[in-house]
């Protein structure tokens, strides 16, 4: 079966996004160094990518609005807008978990969910996420939108990995298996 994998990089404080939502601190402490981390090696193990509304139009209008960034890949949006589909990229208008259950049990890599916070959350609430990638920059931002938000249950976890570069430094966790 596919795994679910958040892929994501918060400040220090635990932030996503700035207040105004935007992610222009999503950088090292030297700023010219433009080192990948694991991201390279990550992209090979998915074939899908998901994302809200938010996220998908700050791509598309902030981050890369010349190119989809993501075009090898099929992006699912999940949005209450009606939109036709684009060329690899689909807009649902299911819940989160509802999608993640039916991409799982299809062919195909895994999943990554890219954002945001309230996808993330939900998507934990009901045991989802099988693998965190979390990248934690070197900035506190003091407010803004938090990761993780309240949950009514807790989530354990198992640390596989650190990676530290430029003053970044990467985690990947899975969920511990109930014994």
């Amino acid at each position: 079966m596919r795994k679910t994998v958040l892929y994501i990089a918060m400040s220090l404080d635990g932030y996503i996004a700035d207040d105004g939502g935007k992610v222009d601190w999503l950088e090292g402490q030297e700023s010219a160094d433009e080192s990948e981390g694991t991201y390279t090696e990550f992209v090979q193990e998915i074939d899908t990518v998901v994302m809200g509304w938010k996220t998908y139009h700050q791509v598309m209008t902030e981050l890369s609005p010349d190119e989809w960034v993501y075009s090898d890949l099929t992006t699912y949006v999940i949005t209450h807008r009606e939109k036709e589909p684009e060329e690899k990229i689909r807009f649902v208008q299911d819940s989160p978990s509802n999608l993640i259950r039916n991409l799982k049990n299809s062919e195909g890599k895994d999943i990554w969910i890219c954002g945001g916070a309230e996808i993330v959350r939900q998507l934990m609430q009901d045991e989802l996420i099988d693998r965190f990638y979390i990248s934690v920059i070197p900035v506190i931002l003091g407010k803004g939108i938090r990761l993780f938000g309240k949950m009514e249950k807790r989530l354990e976890l198992k640390l596989l990995e650190t990676r530290s570069w430029n003053g970044i430094t990467e985690l990947l966790y899975e969920k511990r298996e109930e014994q």
